[in-house]
């Protein structure tokens, strides 16, 4: 059969399109050193099919330039080998963005799961389903995919990432019958500080000012800083009140979303306000320890002389 040189001239323009689809540029590393024994390819195939997992899936329906993937990191830490294909540990995500303007890319999510069970054998492909659930490693990793992608969304449009929270949801709701030893998809693990209460804090609407804030602390916040100093860091400042306001109505006793923001963004306030005016370093200061005591002492820094760091 002859191809005409139409059809292949088609197809090489759609090269490019076909290359950048994906969303994620996403670091992968194993850590295995818990894990005795002289198998070492095993967790560098594994490690080679996670990366390809992230990287390879198309996670939405949108088509992304090479310089639009998002930057993200995965680090799984194995601690315990239980048999002869299952592991334990916990899952580092870290994801990036960039700042209008700039080279800095702020931090987006930071998270540590320690709920990381799974089975793996030697050279299996990793496949996902967003109708059910077969495989823990491929859920979880799905989950955070969406995960990144919702707050990524979110920080560019106001609510944003409605449609990827939904579909992390679904993977909980699908994972809920899992095997006894998958941990982290009930309500009733972890001190509300897993994947369910993470899913139903982003969903829920006493949690939606969090959510607005995500939008303006970027979009009207850091995005303006580059050309507009003083304005961008007020509207983050004033942002804050936002968050305090959420904090003193205790949606729930734990409040994970708001732990994940913090964890994410605690350093990058005090680099942010350290040289603001002294009476908003004061105001910040005070609703930066009331909302997140657990770091007090790093957003005492504001105050001193030292606090960013030099």
């Amino acid at each position: 059969m002859k191809i005409s040189r139409l059809t292949l001239f088609t197809f090489f323009l759609l090269i490019p399109l076909l290359s950048f689809q994906q969303e994620l540029r996403c670091n992968v590393q194993i850590n295995s050193q818990k894990i005795p024994g002289t198998n070492r390819q095993l967790f560098q195939t594994l490690q080679t099919a996670v990366y390809e997992f992230m990287n390879n899936t198309p996670w939405t329906n949108h088509i992304y330039g090479q310089d639009e993937r998002i930057e993200c990191n995965v680090t799984l830490t194995l601690n315990d080998q239980i048999g002869s294909d299952e592991f334990r540990g916990s899952l580092q995500v870290q994801a990036r963005r960039p700042i209008f303007g700039t080279s800095y890319n702020t931090t987006m999510l930071n998270i540590v799961d320690n709920n990381l069970q799974f089975r793996y054998i030697e050279f299996d492909q990793l496949e996902f389903s967003e109708t059910r659930h077969s495989n823990n490693l491929t859920s979880i990793l799905a989950y955070y995919a969406y995960i990144i992608l919702g707050i990524d969304y979110d920080s560019f449009s106001y609510l944003g990432g409605t449609e990827y929270f939904q579909k992390a949801n679904n993977i909980v709701n699908n994972a809920q019958s899992g095997a006894d030893g998958e941990r982290g998809w009930k309500a009733y693990e972890g001190n509300r500080k897993n994947r369910y209460w993470l899913s139903e804090n982003l969903q829920n609407p006493k949690y939606r000012p969090l959510r607005e804030v995500n939008y303006k602390y970027h979009r009207l916040g850091l995005d303006r800083m580059s050309d507009k100093l003083v304005e961008g860091r007020s509207e983050i400042a004033e942002l804050l009140t936002s968050i305090q306001k959420v904090f003193r109505e205790k949606p729930d006793p734990y409040m994970y979303l708001l732990q994940v923001f913090f964890d994410a963004k605690s350093e990058e306030l005090v680099n942010i306000f350290s040289e603001s005016f002294p009476a908003e370093k004061t105001r910040v200061v005070n609703i930066l320890n009331e909302v997140d005591n657990a770091n007090a002492s790093k957003y005492n820094r504001i105050n001193s002389s030292d606090a960013m760091g030099r």
